[in-house]
């Protein structure tokens, strides 16, 4: 591929997806090996556009040129545009939640009114057949997002217990959590002190698996509660340190959490850390001794500030400029 070509984004990817969902519907497949057929005489092509049969539809397709227009005047255009084409697109309202809401209610507001246009476009039925595995289906993925939306919107707004209850609707909506709740649901269990819940979430059997730096250093911090510093603990914070050896950092203040977060983090990386110690510092420091802990497992060491031409803190006889502060 062209260095140069454009990666599709995130909705685009969607709407083929949505796309091909409208092709198969369109299709009478006496089998299995008919619709494999099918499917193969598809790849390598581009998959056509297939035309929207509802309202619903067509306001969606509004919504995916929304999400991937650059001018903020213009998304919110669309939005309201596809609004007027159905007041059932759920995307429409989530859209105007990030961009056009000037308060916390009027996001609350909006993502509110998206999970109910949600839930009646794609009714009792759908919620039926996908239980457990909603995401999969590509149409009632604006509803998720609705309801994502909403809960953080309810723990920012202090409705904690209400936040989790939803945070776990979520989860029992779609087990395979491919939009990450489960991050989210842990870290308002923590710093809500509700380390038994905690406990019980880090330990479902659908998560067991899971390794990234949000998963491992909530289950170091739940082992530490509940067993001190003991080999359970130690054990669990070394797969944690394995896993991000940046973390440890900015959750001791050894270095400090950026003011705007990225959008997207890298697995393992940096941006990883500090988006984890943003969401988790309370609850670390909730714990007493557990950022201590963290700060001797790590080896970590914090300085008084002292000036270039004085001696380094860290006993080396040099002068700081020309030590750890080179």
């Amino acid at each position: 591929m062209d260095r140069k070509e454009k990666m599709p984004g995130r909705m685009e990817m969607e709407k083929m997806m949505s796309d091909l969902s409208r092709l198969l519907d369109k299709q009478d497949f006496k089998n299995k090996e008919d619709l494999q057929a099918y499917l193969n005489g598809l790849k390598g092509k581009e998959i056509p556009e297939a035309p929207p049969r509802t309202a619903v539809e067509f306001a969606q397709d509004i919504m995916y040129e929304a999400w991937e227009a650059e001018d903020k005047k213009e998304r919110i255009k669309l939005a309201k545009e596809a609004l007027s084409v159905s007041a059932d697109c759920a995307d429409a309202y989530n859209l105007l939640a990030e961009e056009d809401a000037e308060t916390l209610e009027d996001a609350t507001e909006y993502y509110r009114k998206g999970m109910e246009a949600g839930s009646r476009s794609l009714g009792e039925e759908v919620f039926q057949e996908h239980d457990g595995c909603l995401w999969a289906y590509t149409p009632a993925r604006p509803y998720m997002r609705s309801m994502h939306g909403y809960v953080e919107c309810l723990w920012e707004s202090g409705a904690h217990d209400e936040a989790i209850a939803h945070a776990r609707e979520m989860l029992r909506l779609n087990t395979n959590d491919n939009q990450g709740i489960r991050y989210v649901l842990a870290a308002y269990l923590a710093e809500l002190q509700r380390y038994d819940e905690l406990d019980e979430l880090l330990n479902r059997g659908e998560y067991e698996d899971d390794s990234m730096a949000e998963w491992l250093y909530a289950r170091a911090l739940v082992s530490f509660v509940k067993n001190g510093d003991a080999k359970k603990a130690n054990d669990d914070l070394k797969a944690a340190l394995k896993s991000n050896q940046y973390v440890p950092e900015y959750l001791t203040g050894r270095k400090t959490i950026p003011l705007f977060l990225p959008d997207s983090v890298t697995a393992h990386g940096e941006d990883e850390a500090f988006c984890y110690a943003s969401m988790w510092l309370k609850a670390w420091r909730k714990v007493p001794g557990a950022i201590d802990w963290l700060k001797n497992k790590a080896g970590i060491k914090i300085f008084t500030k002292v000036g270039r031409n004085e001696p380094c803190p860290c006993g080396s006889g040099k002068k700081y400029k020309k030590c750890c502060g080179a």
